[in-house]
C-alpha cells in the first residue's frame, strides 16, 4: 500500500517502541528462488514474487537490502538501487539487535526528498548533536566512506553485518546506554523563572539587605552609595552579558561557571576555577547557615533561653539547619525548586512589609530616628559621613558581596530546559530587579531616618530654635549628644533598623532567615553541580568518584554528602570572618574569568564563536575583566593574592598534567591566529645569517622505527628549529589513505607523548625516491621550511639490490639541488630497530586501528626481513609497520581498545624468544642519545668549508643539557710546515664565531698515502660494482652502463684515485685520534652528479665512516649559516 497523498508516515506505530523502517533480510541478486522476494525498482515501488527487477548498471548488482514493513504501518514508497545501497558502516545496531536505517526527515533514511533514493543525508539537527537524539539514539550522517567508495559486493548476515564480522564491542556500548538513557526518562527540566530568575534573586538578596544596607547608608551617604550600588552593578551587569554571550554560543550542559570557563578557555582556568569555585560554594553554605543559626541564637538570648552558650548554641543550630538543607537537597531537584518559591515569597513580603512600613509614621517611632520621608532628612543623609576609620572602598567592599549571585543559575544549567534562553533572560532581569531593589532601599532609609537618635522621647527641642543646624533640631528633637557617641538608634547604631521602620517586625526576621536559608541552599544545589562536572571531565586524578550520578536527575549525592562534610566542618569553627573575604574573591576570580573568556573569543575570531547573544562587546568584557581583579584587591588584598596564587598554583598543575581534553577552546583558536600570523610575516622578511637554525627533514619512516636517529637530531633541533619526520610509504596496490590518516595523527601523539617536538609526515609515491622529492619540495609552510635533509646511513647497501643504492645516493643529489644541506648519521650497529622493538619498553603510540576488531585477542605476524637502516623503501601498509610483535596482544576493555597500547600478554613473555647479542646492542645503541652523556668529547673534523653547518651542528648540541659535559675538539686540515699559523687562524675564528672549543688540532698528514691492506679491503669492497668495460665490447659496456649507472667505470676509478685515497686515509686518522669520542661530525665527501657512480661514491661514504663511533657526515649547502657580525 502507499501512504495517503499528502500524509507523512508516522515514525513509529502506536504502542510500538520500533522505527518504521527495519531492515529484516538481506540477499545478493541473482536468479529468482520460490522463496518470496522484493524487488525494487527505479519508479519507487515495491514488488512481491515475480516481480521484475530492473537494471541498474554495475552498481545494482551489488547486494541489497530488503526493507519490511513494521505491522500496523503503511508502507511508503521506498526504492532501492545502486545509489542507495549502504556500505555495512552506516548500519546504525539499535538495542534490540535490529539494524535501523533511519532517514533524515523522518528519523529514516532512504526518504525520496529530491524525487529519487539516495543516502546522502538533508540537513538535520540530530546530525549534529554529541549525545542521543530524541527519540534516545545519536543519529550519524553517512560517512564520506560510505558515499565515495566502491561498493561493498560482500553479502550480509541476518544481523546487517558482512559475512565473518560482528557488532563492533563500541557498537553495542553505544547501544546499552541508549537503551539506559531511554529507560531514565522524565527528568525534571526548570525555565528561566524558576530556574534562573528566582534562583539569582535569592541569591542575590542576602542579609546584607535587611542588616547592613541602613548602615552603610548612614556611613556613605544616600549620593556615594548609590554609587557604590551602581558600580557592583555595572561589574555584574558586565559579568551577565558575558555569560549570556557565552551560554548562547552552543548547547550548555551542568557545570555552571566550570563548564563556561573550561570550554572557553580551556581545561587549564577551567580546572583551577571549577575547583576553587566548587569549594567556595561549598564554604558559602557553612557562611549563610552561621549567619542564619546567629540571627536564632540572638532571639534565644532575648527570651533567655540558651542551650548552653552563644558558640554552641551557634554551632547547634548550624549542624541541625545544614541537615535539614541537606535533606531537600538530596530530595531531587523538584523539592529544593519549591522550597526556593516559598522562601522567595518570604523575601518579597520582608521589602514589601518594610516599604509599608515607610509611609505609616508613627510617634512612637521618632525618637529612635524613624520619621517618614521628609526632605530635610534626605537632604542631611545625601553626603557621607565616614566614622570609625571607614572610607568609600571600606564600604565599597562590605557591599559587594551581595551583589554576587549570579551564577546562581548558570549553576544548575544541566537542570534548565533551554540554558541558552533561561541564563541570558534570567540573569540580567535578576540584576536589573535586585539593583533597583537595593537602590529603592537605600533613597528610602537615607530620607526616612536619622543617622544618630537616642531613642528617649524627652530629647526635644523647640521648632522655632534659631541654632538649628540638623534635620533631628527641625523636626522637634535634640539629638546632639549623639557626637559623643553611645546612642544606640538610627542609621549609624542600629543594624534592626528595618525592622524598626517595617509594619510588622517579625517579618523582617523572616525575611532575614529566608535570605539565608534560601542562600544557603543555591549553594548547597551548586558546589556538588559543578563539582560533578568538573569530576566528569577527569582533569583531577583521584576525584571521579564524584562524578556518579542517580536518578532520574543525575543528581551527584556523593557531592551532596562531601559539600555537607565541608559546610559542616566551617560551622564547628562558626568564625568565619577570616574565610569569607576568600569566598568573595573566588566569586569574583571565576567572574573575572567568564569576562575575559568572552573577550579571548572574541579576539581569537573563530568562525566557531558565533553568540546568539548580540549585546556584549569584547573591550567590555575585558574592562569588565579588569574590573573584578581590582574590585578583589578593594574587598580584601591579602585574599586577591591568596585567590590569584592558588589559581596560578592549580593551572600550572593542570598545564603539566595536560589532560587529554579537546573542547575547542579559544586558547586553540588564538594560537591558530597568532601562528597564522607570524608565518604571514616571516614570509615577508627575507633571511637572514643571524637568524639561521637547522630546520630537518628527518627520514626516520615510523617515528619509532629509529629512535637514534630521532632523538639525535631532536637533540639539536628542540626549541632550536623545526624538525619534520618524512615516511615514505611505497604502495604495491591502491594506496590507503584512511589508514595513513589515522598513523598521522596516532604518531603525532606518539611523538607529543615522549615530548620529542616534531611533525609526522607520511606521503604514498611509486618509489623511494620520489616521496622524498615530495617531502623536499612541499614540507612546510612559509619559512617554517626544512632546509637540512638528514637521513640514516644505509648499512646493509652491499647485501641489497644496487637499485636502492641508486635511489639513496639520488636522494641526496636531489637535496642538494633544491639547496639543502644533508646529514648521514651512522651508528656501526645500526639504527631501525623496528624487527626486535618491544612494545611495552619502546613504543606505546602503535594502539588498535579499528575499534571494531572481533577478536579481543589478536595475533600480529610481521615479516622484518626487508628492513634497513635507510629510509624504508617497501612498506606498503600497515600489515608492514615497523612495530613488529613476538607474541600475542591482550585487550582487557574497551577502553584499552580504543586509547590504550598494546601490551603483550603476560604469558606470551616467558615464550618469547630471547635476543640475540647483535640485536641487544642494537637496542642500548638505539637509546644512547636519549640519556645524559657523560664527560667526553664532540669531535669536529671541519675538513672543508660548507658555510659552517659542520660547526653549528656540534655548538647547539653541546648547549643542550644531556651534552654539556661534552667538549668540542676541532680538526681541520693543513700544510705540514704551517700548523701553529692554521691553528692560531682557526682559534681566532671559533673566537668571533663566539664557539668554546676545546682543543684544535691541524692535520698536515691528510694527503699521506694510506695504508697498503686497507687499500687492498677497498678495492674488494668496490669489486662486484665494477663495469669492467675492458673486458667487453664497447657497445656492450655501454649497454650495461647505460642498465645499470651505478657501475664504477675504470676510467672513473682512475679519475678520482686520489679521492678515494683521501677517504681511506681520512678513516685511518679518524680511528687514531676520534675512536674515543662520544661523536664525531664530519665534513661529508660531496660526488658530482653524472660523473661519480653510485656504488663509488657510496663506497667513500662507506669507507670513511666505518668501524667509527656514531657519526655524522655533514654538507651544508654552501651558504653561510655563521656570522660573527653583530
Amino acid at each position: 500500500m502507499s501512504s495517503p497523498s499528502g500524509q507523512k508516515p508516522a515514525l513509529k506505530t502506536p504502542g510500538s517502541g520500533q522505527t518504521r523502517f527495519q531492515v529484516t533480510e538481506v540477499t545478493e541478486l541473482g536468479p529468482a528462488t520460490s522463496g518470496e522476494r522484493i524487488a525494487a525498482g527505479t519508479d519507487g515501488t515495491v514488488g512481491t514474487t515475480g516481480s521484475k527487477v530492473p537494471a541498474g548498471g554495475e552498481e545494482s548488482k551489488g547486494r541489497f537490502s530488503v526493507v519490511k514493513f513494521v505491522e500496523g504501518t503503511e508502507a511508503s514508497d521506498v526504492a532501492q538501487n545502486g545509489d542507495t545501497v549502504r556500505s555495512t558502516g552506516s548500519h546504525r545496531s539499535s538495542a534490540s539487535g535490529h539494524t535501523n536505517i533511519s532517514d533524515t526527515h523522518s528519523n529514516t533514511y532512504y526518504l525520496r526528498t529530491f524525487g529519487h533514493n539516495t543516502i546522502d543525508a538533508v540537513p538535520n539537527i540530530d546530525f549534529y548533536r554529541q549525545t542521543e537524539g530524541p527519540l534516545g539514539e545519536k543519529l550519524i550522517r553517512p560517512s564520506l566512506s560510505e558515499l565515495h567508495d566502491e561498493l561493498d559486493k560482500e553479502p550480509l548476515d541476518e544481523d546487517g553485518f558482512p559475512i565473518g564480522e560482528e557488532s563492533t564491542i563500541a557498537e553495542e556500548a553505544a547501544a546499552k546506554e541508549g537503551t539506559k538513557d531511554q529507560a531514565k526518562g522524565g527528568t525534571v527540566k526548570f525555565g528561566w523563572v524558576k530556574g534562573v530568575l528566582v534562583r539569582c534573586m535569592l541569591n542575590i538578596w542576602g542579609v546584607m539587605l535587611f542588616i547592613r544596607m541602613s548602615w552603610i547608608v548612614g556611613q556613605a551617604g544616600i549620593g556615594l552609595t548609590c554609587v557604590i550600588i551602581l558600580m557592583a552593578t555595572v561589574v555584574t551587569t558586565i559579568t551577565g552579558l558575558s555569560t549570556s554571550a557565552i551560554a548562547t554560543n552552543g548547547f550548555v550542559r551542568g557545570g555552571g561557571a566550570y563548564y563556561l570557563i573550561s570550554r572557553s578557555l580551556g581545561p587549564e582556568f577551567g580546572g583551577s576555577i571549577g575547583l576553587i569555585f566548587a569549594f567556595a560554594n561549598a564554604v558559602a553554605v557553612a557562611m549563610y547557615v552561621v549567619g542564619f543559626a546567629e540571627t536564632v541564637v540572638e532571639m534565644l538570648n532575648d527570651v533567655d533561653a540558651l542551650m548552653t552558650d552563644e558558640l554552641n548554641d551557634v554551632r547547634i543550630v548550624g549542624t541541625l539547619t545544614v541537615i535539614l538543607l541537606l535533606g531537600i537537597s538530596v530530595a531531587g531537584m523538584e523539592w529544593e525548586a519549591k522550597a526556593q518559591i516559598v522562601l522567595l515569597v518570604i523575601l518579597l513580603a520582608a521589602i514589601f512589609n518594610y516599604f509599608i512600613g515607610t509611609v505609616i509614621p508613627m510617634e512612637s517611632k521618632e525618637p529612635k530616628g524613624f520619621f517618614g520621608y521628609k526632605a530635610a532628612i534626605m537632604m542631611e543623609n545625601m553626603s557621607p559621613d565616614f566614622r570609625d576609620g571607614e572610607t568609600f572602598f571600606s564600604m565599597f567592599a562590605i557591599f559587594f558581596p551581595a551583589a554576587t549571585g549570579i551564577l546562581a543559575g548558570a549553576n544548575i544549567s544541566g537542570d534548565l530546559t533551554d540554558p541558552q534562553s533561561a541564563i541570558p533572560k534570567g540573569t540580567l532581569l535578576a540584576i536589573l530587579i535586585t539593583g533597583i531593589s537595593y537602590v529603592a532601599v537605600t533613597v528610602s532609609t537615607g530620607s526616612c531616618i536619622l543617622r544618630d537618635a537616642t531613642g528617649d522621647p524627652n530629647d526635644t527641642s523647640s521648632v522655632g530654635d534659631l541654632n538649628c543646624t540638623d534635620a533631628a533640631c527641625t523636626l522637634g528633637y535634640d539629638f546632639s549628644i549623639c557626637k559623643e557617641g553611645g546612642c544606640k538608634f538610627g542609621l549609624m547604631n542600629d543594624f534592626q533598623v528595618m525592622s524598626l521602620v517595617s509594619a510588622f517586625g517579625p517579618l523582617i526576621t523572616a525575611g532575614i532567615f529566608s535570605a539565608t536559608l534560601s542562600s544557603a541552599l543555591a549553594s548547597l544545589v551548586s558546589a556538588p553541580k559543578v563539582f560533578q562536572a568538573l569530576c566528569k571531565d577527569n582533569i583531577y586524578p583521584g576525584l571521579h568518584v564524584f562524578a556518579k550520578g542517580y536518578g532520574k536527575n543525575n543528581e551527584p549525592l556523593r557531592g551532596y554528602v562531601l559539600t555537607f562534610c565541608i559546610g559542616l566542618a566551617f560551622i564547628l569553627i562558626a568564625e568565619l570572618n577570616v574565610i569569607a573575604p576568600i569566598i568573595s574573591n573566588f566569586f569574583l576570580a571565576s567572574y573575572a574569568l567568564i569576562n575575559f573568556s568572552v573577550f579571548h573569543a572574541s579576539l581569537a575570531n573563530s568562525p566557531g564563536w558565533r553568540p546568539s547573544f548580540r549585546y556584549y562587546n569584547k573591550w567590555v568584557s575585558l574592562a569588565g575583566a579588569v574590573l573584578c581583579c581590582a574590585v578583589m584587591f578593594v574587598v580584601n588584598w591579602w585574599a586577591a593574592l591568596m585567590t590569584n596564587i592558588i589559581v596560578l598554583a592549580l593551572y600550572v598543575y593542570v598545564s603539566y598534567k595536560k589532560p587529554d581534553v579537546n573542547w575547542g577552546s579559544s586558547t586553540q583558536a588564538l594560537i591558530y591566529n597568532q601562528a597564522l600570523t607570524h608565518s604571514l610575516l616571516l614570509t615577508g622578511v627575507e633571511d637572514h645569517i643571524k637568524n639561521f637554525r637547522p630546520q630537518c627533514l628527518v627520514m626516520t619512516g615510523y617515528p619509532n622505527a629509529r629512535p637514534a636517529l630521532l632523538h639525535l637530531v631532536n637533540a639539536f633541533t628542540k626549541d632550536v628549529g623545526l624538525m619534520v619526520c618524512g615516511h615514505v610509504r611505497t604502495a604495491s596496490r591502491r594506496p590507503n589513505f584512511k589508514e595513513m590518516s589515522l598513523d598521522h595523527a596516532r604518531y603525532q601523539r606518539w611523538l607529543m607523548k615522549n615530548r620529542i617536538k616534531a611533525f609526522y609526515t607520511p606521503v604514498f609515491a611509486e618509489d623511494l625516491r620520489h616521496g622524498a622529492q615530495y617531502l623536499l619540495q612541499a614540507t612546510g609552510l612559509g619559512r617554517l621550511k626544512p632546509n637540512t635533509l638528514v637521513m640514516g646511513f644505509k648499512n646493509n647497501w652491499s647485501d641489497g639490490e644496487m637499485k636502492d643504492v641508486e635511489m639513496y645516493i639520488n636522494i641526496i643529489h636531489d637535496a642538494f639541488d633544491l639547496q639543502h644541506g644533508v646529514v648521514l648519521i651512522r651508528l656501526q650497529e645500526g639504527l631501525d630497530v623496528s624487527h626486535i622493538q618491544d612494545p611495552d619498553e619502546l613504543l606505546s603510540s602503535h594502539e588498535k586501528k579499528d575499534a571494531g576488531m572481533k577478536d579481543a585477542v589478536v595475533s600480529i605476524n610481521m615479516g622484518g626481513k626487508d628492513s634497513e637502516d635507510g629510509p624504508p623503501s617497501q612498506i606498503t601498509s600497515a600489515q608492514n609497520s615497523p612495530l613488529i610483535l613476538r607474541g600475542t596482544i591482550c585487550i582487557d576493555d574497551l577502553e584499552m581498545l580504543l586509547t590504550k597500547p598494546l601490551l603483550r600478554c603476560p604469558e606470551t613473555k616467558s615464550s618469547a624468544k630471547p635476543l640475540s647479542l647483535t640485536d641487544q646492542r642494537l637496542l642500548e645503541a638505539s637509546q644512547q642519545f636519549k640519556k645524559k652523556q657523560g664527560k667526553g668529547t664532540v669531535d669536529v673534523w671541519w675538513l672543508f668549508d660548507d658555510g659552517g653547518l659542520a660547526l653549528l651542528i656540534p655548538y647547539l648540541l653541546t648547549n643542550k643539557k644531556k651534552w654539556k659535559d661534552c667538549k668540542i675538539r676541532l680538526f681541520v686540515g693543513g700544510k705540514i710546515n704551517r700548523i701553529d699559523h692554521d691553528r692560531r687562524a682557526m682559534a681566532a675564528l671559533l673566537s668571533k664565531f663566539r664557539i668554546d672549543f676545546s682543543a684544535i688540532y691541524v692535520l698536515g698528514d691528510i694527503n699521506t698515502k694510506p695504508k697498503k691492506h686497507n687499500v687492498l679491503s677497498f678495492e674488494e669492497m668496490i669489486e662486484p660494482y665494477k663495469l669492467k668495460e675492458d673486458d667487453m665490447e664497447q657497445e656492450a659496456a655501454e649497454k650495461l652502463k647505460a642498465e645499470e649507472p651505478w657501475r664504477i667505470s675504470d676510467n672513473e676509478l682512475e679519475l678520482y684515485k686520489a679521492k678515494t685515497n683521501r677517504q681511506i686515509r681520512l678513516n685511518e686518522l679518524l680511528k687514531e685520534h676520534s675512536n674515543s669520542a662520544k661523536l664525531i661530525v664530519m665534513s661529508m665527501p660531496l660526488a658530482r652528479k653524472g660523473a661519480v657512480s653510485s656504488a663509488l661514491y657510496m663506497s667513500w661514504l662507506e669507507t670513511l665512516s666505518k668501524d667509527l663511533p656514531p657519526i655524522l657526515l655533514v654538507r651544508g649547502n654552501q651558504q653561510s649559516v655563521l656570522t660573527f657580525y653583530s
